[in-house]
């Protein structure tokens, strides 16, 4: 999998700085489950001067159950929001069972799935941001016979801690992405100490 590096046109920056070189390696480095399909994508260019993102599928018995995207933003000045230089960015969207979707404890739940994910992982974070939204869908007319679906979507940022040298170890925030894919499509958790096999990442054509 190859992890392409984004940034500004004509941002004057033509060399990406090192600390985002390493935190990048770390993208290509983290190990996800074998359901999790994953591969680079075009990471946005006007929030950061730098980025890097990733899209996954999570396929259970040939059917994408859950889809997502991670974005690592890196802004060499700083960001007052960020406290810091590096972000974290993270969206994932679930098929669920439409009675679960008017659950007033799902919302909480969602997010759970991201902090337990990224405590689990070992990930050292900050400024810590985000929504869990339930979408529902219901059909009508000619369409009743449609069964109605609904799907959990959760977006959240974060701050990475870095090194005394300023970088990231971005790893364990991929790898507990990873596990929030996962977490959202209704998968069980690996048990401790069994150990995870490589995904199969950059095996899906273009789209």
């Amino acid at each position: 999998m190859v992890v392409r590096q984004e940034t500004y046109p004509g941002a004057g920056v033509p060399t990406a700085p090192a600390a985002f070189t390493a935190a990048v390696a770390g993208l290509r480095a983290a190990r996800l489950r074998p359901e999790v399909s994953c591969e680079e994508m075009p990471a946005p260019q006007r929030i950061a001067p730098f980025s890097s993102a990733l899209s996954a599928d999570v396929t259970v018995d040939d059917t994408d159950v859950a889809t997502g995207r991670i974005i690592l933003l890196h802004d060499p000045d700083g960001n007052d929001a960020w406290d810091g230089t590096f972000r974290m960015v993270a969206y994932v969207r679930a098929e669920i069972e439409p009675d679960l979707a008017g659950d007033p404890l799902l919302a909480g739940v969602g997010w759970t799935w991201l902090t337990d994910a990224l405590d689990a992982s070992g990930a050292e974070y900050s400024h810590e941001s985000g929504t869990v939204t339930c979408v529902t869908t219901e059909s009508f007319g000619s369409m009743a016979d449609e069964s109605g679906t609904a799907q959990v979507e959760v977006r959240a940022s974060w701050s990475p801690a870095v090194d005394a040298d300023g970088v990231p170890d971005t790893v364990p925030h991929v790898e507990a992405w990873g596990d929030l894919l996962c977490a959202a499509a209704g998968l069980e958790p690996v048990p401790e100490g069994v150990a995870v096999l490589p995904s199969r990442r950059g095996q899906r054509g273009p789209r």
